[in-house]
């Protein structure tokens, strides 16, 4: 899910502010291009399976009724993921994220294991232990603008395979059904 173009303009002010705190050069920042919330991660998936996938998320999105949404606050997992989360229609979210994971599982895409769904976005990965608190404090009055999801995409990333300092995946939008939508 991709938050509009506005909101992530109202993200990168935000995340241009936390580039200026110390020991934020030591930190891995994705690009805006690749922001995106991942309802669930399904890794490698085969081409001979797209169809079915393909079928099965239409069918995850027509059962979701759209919701609103805005980006809000921040945190970490861990001490090496900082993230930006999301407030509004998160029971809307998390139900669209359980269809999605089942829906690829059915497809007969290897899943990893289940977790709850945990609505967030990556700002930030770091490739050691890393104090993220000052950059969570900051993203702490940080209210996006709300905006109404109202379809489920499918993202393809393509991870960097040159080597190149700072070079960052490449995402794709693969398919896209609207949510709420009849038969």
């Amino acid at each position: 899910m991709v938050p509009p173009e506005e909101v992530l303009r109202e993200l990168g002010r935000a995340a241009d502010r936390l580039h200026g705190l110390p020991g934020a050069e030591g930190l891995r920042w994705t690009g805006r291009p690749g922001w995106h919330f991942t309802l669930a991660f399904m890794g490698e998936v085969d081409e001979g399976l797209l169809p079915e996938l393909h079928v099965r998320l239409g069918r995850a999105a027509r059962r979701s009724e759209g919701f609103r949404l805005r980006l809000h606050g921040g945190g970490h997992f861990g001490r090496r993921t900082l993230w930006v989360g999301a407030a509004g229609g998160l029971d809307a979210m998390r139900m669209l994220a359980e269809r999605a994971d089942a829906a690829a599982r059915r497809a007969g895409v290897a899943m990893q294991e289940h977790r709850r769904y945990h609505a967030h976005l990556t700002l930030a990965r770091s490739r050691a232990d890393t104090d993220l608190r000052p950059y969570v404090d900051a993203l702490a009055p940080f209210e996006g603008r709300p905006w109404t999801v109202d379809r489920l995409l499918l993202i393809r990333s393509d991870l960097p395979g040159g080597g190149r300092p700072g070079e960052r995946p490449r995402y794709e939008e693969t398919g896209a059904w609207p949510l709420g939508a009849a038969d």
